[in-house]
């Protein structure tokens, strides 16, 4: 295995955000049934399944390290909206 470049780090952060993004945009249970009105198959039990996968991806995402298991992938990226979108989510499946 090698260590990943540039540009796949810049993907895998780019793609964080979709978790993001599904993390924040409900409030609860209720906003993403009055978000997603065809989807009736949905259990609020699924719902929070769902944003927790996203919290754990997110976290594992943090946690990349190089190939010599100690040294962060990460360089400059900002994980403010990451971090605030762990605590979200958090608070939503708990």
């Amino acid at each position: 295995m090698e260590e990943k470049t540039a540009d796949e780090i810049a993907a895998i952060f780019a793609a964080a955000g979709d978790s993001v993004t599904l993390i924040n945009k409900d409030a609860n249970f209720a906003a993403y049934q009055s978000a997603n009105p065809k989807d009736a198959v949905t259990t609020e039990t699924m719902w929070k399944e769902m944003i927790e996968r996203n919290v754990k991806h997110l976290e594992t995402i943090k946690d990349y390290k190089k190939l010599d298991d100690t040294t962060s992938i990460w360089t400059s990226e900002s994980f403010t909206d990451i971090d605030a979108a762990i605590t979200k989510g958090k608070t939503l499946y708990s």
